[in-house]
């Protein structure tokens, strides 16, 4: 079977797995205003709802906890495979719903695959990617996972318009069915896809699989060449780190709690919880006409603005898009909420039984409100939305990054969890203060990120030690030390032991050459 080794591809492919999150994420906000969705089961509301929409992010949980035992034991890319057919039972199981009951199982499969390719997929990203562009590539996560919500979305909006659209009394199960139906396709693609790309190569190493690490190494960053001297280094740095951590022989578990490596399991959950904790935008509540298009149009701008990050991400540093995203969010947070506190009014509109709130005949401030939205959006993709999966990807050692990234996952689901379930009534009672709580909360992960969060780009994964050993403000030193090792290796000044045999270049080979002219 052919095995593909280019990294962008690898990435982008696996990013399926993200694309798969952003579909479950999506997978009610169109169906919940159809009478085919409300006729069939029972008109659900209030906690009967948010049963519906919580098991999701609660098999999420589940599924991040578990992937960690997944991926050490059976490989990252088994691991993807396992929850994309995870995915594809739950899917099935959400079509043939015949009830609230076997809905919520069916969300709850379909979320233990979610909580398994959203920890895994970033891992098995870093892994593969060299150090210069794995913020890019690891980015792809998040931009699948807006292309997921923008995709499910729309297909659901379609399907509205069967049997006499929405409002129709007598509108029939198509219009659930078929977008949850779809979501399969996604998954069968990636089950089946994965076999043409390679395993982990630090995976490999872990199990002692040597002469296969050396081999995906070699066509992942040295065109099939085993000699090739960032493939010589590379290798020697993962050999290095495994030979440490085993003469050291601490359990990957005690590991965890060791505190070089506790304060960062902290930090990768710290930076996924503060990304759940920002507002989504209630159109309503600001006065506008057709909420749907202002709505559709926050997710064009999600999947757009994702863009310049996966461009920019490893030249502008994780830290100032931490830092800058985290002032920005807070300050559009605030304008929000203070239009909303000057211009708004209790609801008296009869038609809008869901608000408290509203801002009403005065059209400046609604859009005031929805162009706060719409920055707010842009700033989190183009900050917190890619660096929320990247950063917890890439700061862990090797012996306990999927354990301590699954970690930082389940922190993502039950923040998200406990926000489906908290959100809605707390909005209904505090109304526009919801905005200054969320604002008030970006503040604070601006000054804990300033505090804790170092730059970690272009260093290998082997050399986060090095990053964490200096406080979080101050820069590390300059350059990688994969770069001098390959230059040694190179220079003939250093031999590469393999595990099956010796490799180097000599320096007869490495000599400089007198540069001739064409």
């Amino acid at each position: 079977m052919k095995t593909f080794y280019n990294v962008y591809a690898i990435c982008a492919f696996a990013a399926i797995g993200g694309g798969l999150f952003g579909f479950d994420i999506s997978s009610m906000s169109g169906v919940l205003g159809t009478n085919g969705y409300k006729n069939y089961f029972g008109n659900p509301t209030g906690y009967r709802q948010g049963g519906i929409t919580a098991s999701m992010p609660a098999g999420s949980l589940v599924g991040a906890l578990i992937s960690s035992f997944l991926a050490d034991k059976l490989s990252r890319r088994t691991t993807i495979q396992i929850a994309a057919f995870i995915w594809i039972i739950g899917s099935i199981l959400q079509t043939a719903a015949n009830g609230v009951a076997l809905l919520c199982v069916g969300r709850v499969v379909a979320g233990v695959c979610v909580g398994i390719a959203s920890s895994i997929v970033p891992v098995y990203q870093a892994e593969i990617a060299p150090k210069e562009i794995r913020g890019r590539v690891v980015s792809l996560q998040q931009w699948a996972i807006t292309w997921g919500i923008l995709i499910q979305y729309f297909i659901q909006l379609g399907a509205s318009y069967v049997d006499g659209g929405a409002k129709s009394p007598t509108q029939g199960t198509a219009a659930f069915r078929i977008p949850w139906g779809v979501q399969m396709v996604p998954g069968f693609i990636l089950l089946f896809g994965m076999f043409f790309f390679p395993y982990s190569p630090r995976w490999l190493a872990s199990k002692d699989r040597w002469e296969e690490t050396l081999n995906v190494l070699a066509h992942l960053h040295g065109g099939g060449d085993a000699n090739h001297p960032k493939v010589l280094a590379e290798y020697k740095q993962i050999d290095d780190a495994l030979r440490f951590e085993r003469e050291v022989a601490v359990t990957s578990y005690a590991a965890l709690v060791e505190p070089k490596i506790f304060k960062r399991v902290i930090l990768g959950m710290s930076v996924q919880m503060w990304s759940q904790l920002c507002v989504v935008y209630i159109m309503k509540g600001a006065g506008i006409a057709d909420e749907l298009v202002t709505s559709s149009i926050q997710y064009v701008i999600n999947v757009t603005m994702t863009l310049p990050a996966i461009i920019w991400l490893d030249r502008t540093g994780r830290r100032p898009s931490l830092l800058s995203g985290s002032f920005g969010m807070m300050t559009f947070l605030f304008i929000s909420g203070a239009i909303q506190a000057t211009y708004g009014r209790p609801n008296d509109d009869p038609e809008l039984k869901e608000i408290s709130w509203i801002v009403k005949d005065h059209p400046s401030a609604s859009k005031g409100i929805v162009a706060c939205s719409y920055l707010f959006v842009a700033t989190f993709a183009t900050t917190w939305g890619p660096v929320s999966w990247t950063y917890p990807s890439e700061i862990f050692p090797a012996k306990v990054r999927a354990k301590a990234v699954s970690l930082a996952t389940a922190s993502n689901w039950t923040w998200n969890m406990a926000l489906a379930f908290g959100v809605p009534p707390l909005l209904w009672k505090i109304n526009w203060k919801m905005y200054m709580i969320f604002a008030a909360f970006n503040g604070a992960a601006l000054v804990h990120m300033f505090l804790t969060a170092p730059e970690t780009k272009g260093k290998t994964l082997e050399e986060m030690d090095i990053v964490f050993d200096i406080p979080a403000w101050k820069s590390a030193p300059s350059g990688s030390a994969l770069d001098k090792m390959a230059h040694d290796i190179e220079a003939g000044e250093l031999k590469v032991q393999h595990k099956f045999g010796v490799s180097t270049l000599h320096r007869e080979e490495a000599a400089p050459q007198t540069p001739t002219k064409d």
